[in-house]
């Protein structure tokens, strides 16, 4: 019995076998026919197609998907950004070490040990002030209003057209109004801290997931390599190329661009606070985090820093927005060509459109990388597409002519 059951079991595996191998005859056979490539091409169209209008549920799909592990992608953004000091610090402060895990131990360490610092510092500088601008904004809103108002009607906007005395008149109401809101939907309010500090631990974790990535490094390097030569093959050569190339593009962009940020934020401090101006510490750093957004950055940041010193004092409003349209014509023209060089070399018109599209498509996070997105793809247009267009136009022309066949 025993015996015939294995017999059967061993019949059936033979068989299963002979069918698989006879399908995959089949498919190689499909595969030398004309009409293969054919089918195969209308097939993905149709499938791209059908992606196409759908592709916001397509993205909402993905978007849901990768939302699962969005903290995972946070720390290895940041550990992607903190990368480049970390290598620094490797190389330049603990070169001089002969064991390679702890330089990079070290290097890892003091880099991140240094981001927060700088976070602190930040935290320390912003958040007093910001505490204190509330206070002597609220104790001082009936007197900005007023000066708000003359201002306007030195400058020609008659009362009729713009009176703000009713603001005056009514601040206490408005105050009472907030604070009965206040009161009335303290459970939106408690849901709401409560997402804050969902967010504050999620960020907490992130950053201990980028310390375990940048510590595991060069063990994922090799794995993602590995990876590629066994899923590329032949073409290994020119995807690592393009992946180095593209990390080159944003490491000098990222790191160029905190830079910039953090040189116009303190020469915007240094000048408000030789001029006596208030809020120099909290208008700095809104600026420099504003400059790191292209093109559009720095006009909010001007804006906001222009509006607050015009509660206080318009005068100070005029020199403070004078100061730093200077100061954004010396940046665009003299730090950031300095700082760059030509590492991006992108015109300035495929960049305006990549922020458009960017920002289209992407919101905030397309407005950031639609610089290094548009040199990335300028690259791969002129090292690898266009070569080949030219070398296949130079192909068909050097082909020999085939003579037609006559009919007899």
């Amino acid at each position: 019995m025993h015996n015939y059951r294995y017999r059967g079991l061993h019949r059936i595996a033979t068989i299963n076998y002979k069918d698989f191998l006879f399908v995959g005859g089949k498919m190689k056979k499909f595969k030398d026919k004309s009409w293969y490539p054919l089918t195969v091409s209308i097939c993905m169209g149709v499938v791209l197609f059908v992606l196409l209008i759908r592709l916001g549920t397509v993205l909402n799909i993905i978007g849901s998907f990768l939302g699962f592990f969005s903290t995972v992608f946070f720390g290895a953004i940041i550990a992607y950004i903190i990368n480049p000091l970390a290598m620094f610090l490797r190389r330049k402060v603990f070169g001089k070490l002969k064991n390679e895990k702890t330089k990079a131990a070290l290097g890892n360490a003091c880099a991140f040990l240094l981001l927060i610092v700088i976070l602190v510092f930040i935290g320390v500088l912003v958040i007093p002030q910001l505490i204190d601008s509330v206070k002597i904004f609220a104790q001082n809103f009936n007197g900005y209003v007023d000066g708000l108002q003359r201002t306007l009607t030195a400058i020609g906007v008659s009362n009729s057209t713009l009176d703000l005395s009713s603001f005056i008149n009514n601040s206490k109401d408005l105050l009472n109004t907030i604070k009965d809101y206040a009161s009335k939907n303290m459970d939106t309010i408690m849901s709401a801290t409560a997402g804050v500090g969902k967010g504050v631990g999620q960020a907490f974790i992130a950053l201990l997931l980028s310390i375990y990535f940048l510590a595991e490094k060069d063990k994922l390097k090799a794995g993602g390599a590995r990876f590629l030569k066994a899923l590329c093959k032949d073409q290994y050569e020119k995807v690592e190329y393009v992946i180095k190339q593209s990390d080159k593009i944003l490491n000098c962009y990222i790191v160029y661009n905190l830079i910039d940020a953090f040189v116009v934020g303190i020469v915007n401090a240094i000048f408000m606070t030789i001029v006596g101006m208030p809020y120099a510490g909290l208008v700095s750093v809104l600026v420099g985090i504003f400059n790191i957004i292209p093109t559009f950055g720095p006009a909010i940041g001007a804006v906001i820093g222009g509006f607050l010193l015009l509660l206080v004092e318009p005068w100070y409003a005029a020199a403070f927005l004078i100061f730093t349209a200077v100061l954004q014509t010396l940046d665009g023209y003299v730090i950031k060509p300095k700082l760059f060089g030509d590492s991006l070399g992108v015109s300035g018109l495929w960049i305006l459109i990549g922020i458009v599209a960017g920002g289209k498509m992407f919101g905030v996070v397309g407005i950031l990388l639609a610089i290094p997105m548009v040199a990335i793809l300028d690259m791969i247009y002129h090292k690898f597409l266009l070569p080949f267009l030219e070398n296949r136009d130079e192909e068909e022309r050097e082909a020999p002519e085939v003579p037609e066949e006559r009919e007899e």
